[in-house]
């Protein structure tokens, strides 16, 4: 059976990278967990709900090759457990292999998050476990092609992301499937964990959509819906053989410990404990959120919380990435609990979950307020009423 989790990219399960401990004390005042790099903008698929709202041409004022390993330097010596390579379609820029070599040279573990397109081919795939790729994260979006391809916006998208999965088992290469749920796939869900379970698949990532670039705000899953979603997510992590996580779905945390809590209220305290079940408290060390423990570095190095929170706390051509991390002011507004509002502030699991703060800022123009697709009321407020 699977944990239950809500570790970003790359941190479930036996291949997490060493240095890391997940009962550790780690200080996200002083480094980040994630450190996201988008390569470029580029892509050939036409997404629905991309964020970058990627195009095919590469942006001339991209990081250069030399002015990307210095930023592996910086990831380096922040000691970030993990790092990504993100797009538009990394495998856009013909210098990707030797980045991803020179990142796995520097000890910073590398991921891929590339698009199924042909430049995606089972040499690629090769080429990039030799040159030291930790991890590969691939998109599938339905269980069924018509639906992801119509998501993907490119005919043959599903297929090829299938193969790729079998490429990446072929050579042995971790495997991560994200999936972006809207209220389009909401309900193919259980397909699709039907479907990766019959695969080497080493953790599903569960995308809850932010209505930025081409995410329109309509397919975004009402606060109703998600409670819905987490409900599945927990009973399928249950039954599977990888681990489940959610990205800008901070309150799953929340429910999952809610349904531990019922399991040891049902079975007693010294009843059997669920099976690889996380053992999260609301007092337990913070969860990682837009800018606490995540960072972003955008294509022409501007720094951001997040990929869907378009508010820059530097540039990585003028300053360290670890002095806008620790020192600028939305960073640190970020990482503050006493920033947020309205219920988000008053909940009991506002230090584990916060809220997605992309989500709150996109739908409400304010980065601190409620996320608007959570339905939970805070004990507070219930005993006030």
């Amino acid at each position: 059976m699977s944990a239950v989790t809500n570790y970003p990219l790359g941190m479930a399960g036996a291949e997490a990278p060493k240095q890391f401990s997940p009962s550790a004390r780690f200080d996200f005042n002083e480094r980040p967990l994630v450190v996201i790099w988008e390569v470029t903008q580029a892509c050939d698929l036409q997404c629905q709900h991309c964020r970058a709202c990627a195009q095919p041409l590469r942006d001339l004022r991209e990081l250069t090759s030399a002015e990307g390993r210095r930023l592996i330097d910086e990831v380096a010596e922040l000691r970030a457990p993990i790092f990504v390579f993100t797009g538009g379609d990394p495998l856009k820029r013909s210098d990707i292999y030797e980045l991803v070599e020179y990142a796995a040279k520097r000890g910073v573990h590398p991921s891929l998050t590339p698009s199924a397109t042909p430049l995606l081919t089972r040499e690629a795939v090769a080429r990039l476990k030799a040159a030291g790729l930790s991890r590969l994260a691939v998109s599938l979006d339905a269980s069924t092609a018509a639906i992801h391809d119509g998501f993907r916006g490119v005919p043959g998208s599903w297929k090829r992301t299938v193969d790729v999965i079998t490429w990446a088992e072929e050579v042995g290469l971790q495997l991560q499937i994200n999936t972006t749920v809207t209220r389009r796939n909401m309900r193919d869900l259980p397909a699709i964990a039907e479907l990766l379970n019959q695969r080497k698949i080493a953790l599903w990532s569960v995308f809850f959509l932010v209505p930025t670039g081409r995410g329109q705000l309509a397919d975004v899953v009402t606060a109703e819906e998600a409670e819905e979603v987490f409900s599945t997510l927990y009973s399928i992590s249950k039954n599977v053989r990888f681990h489940v996580k959610t990205t800008e779905g901070q309150h799953y945390r929340r429910y999952v410990l809610q349904q531990l809590a019922a399991s040891r209220s049902q079975m007693g305290e010294h009843g059997e404990r669920e099976c690889n079940a996380p053992t999260w408290r609301p007092d337990s060390r913070p969860g990682v959120n837009d800018g606490k423990g995540f960072v972003f570095v955008s294509h022409v190095g501007d720094v951001y919380p997040s990929g869907f929170l378009p508010m820059p706390g530097g540039n990585v051509r003028h300053q360290p990435l670890a002095e806008i991390y620790r020192k600028s002011a939305i960073f640190q507004a970020l990482r503050d609990p006493d920033c947020l509002k309205g219920k988000c502030g008053l909940c009991e699991y506002r230090n584990i979950c916060g809220g997605s703060r992309a989500r709150a800022y996109a739908m409400t123009h304010d980065v601190f307020a409620p996320d608007p697709c959570c339905s939970y009321e805070p004990r507070m407020l219930r005993e006030n009423a």
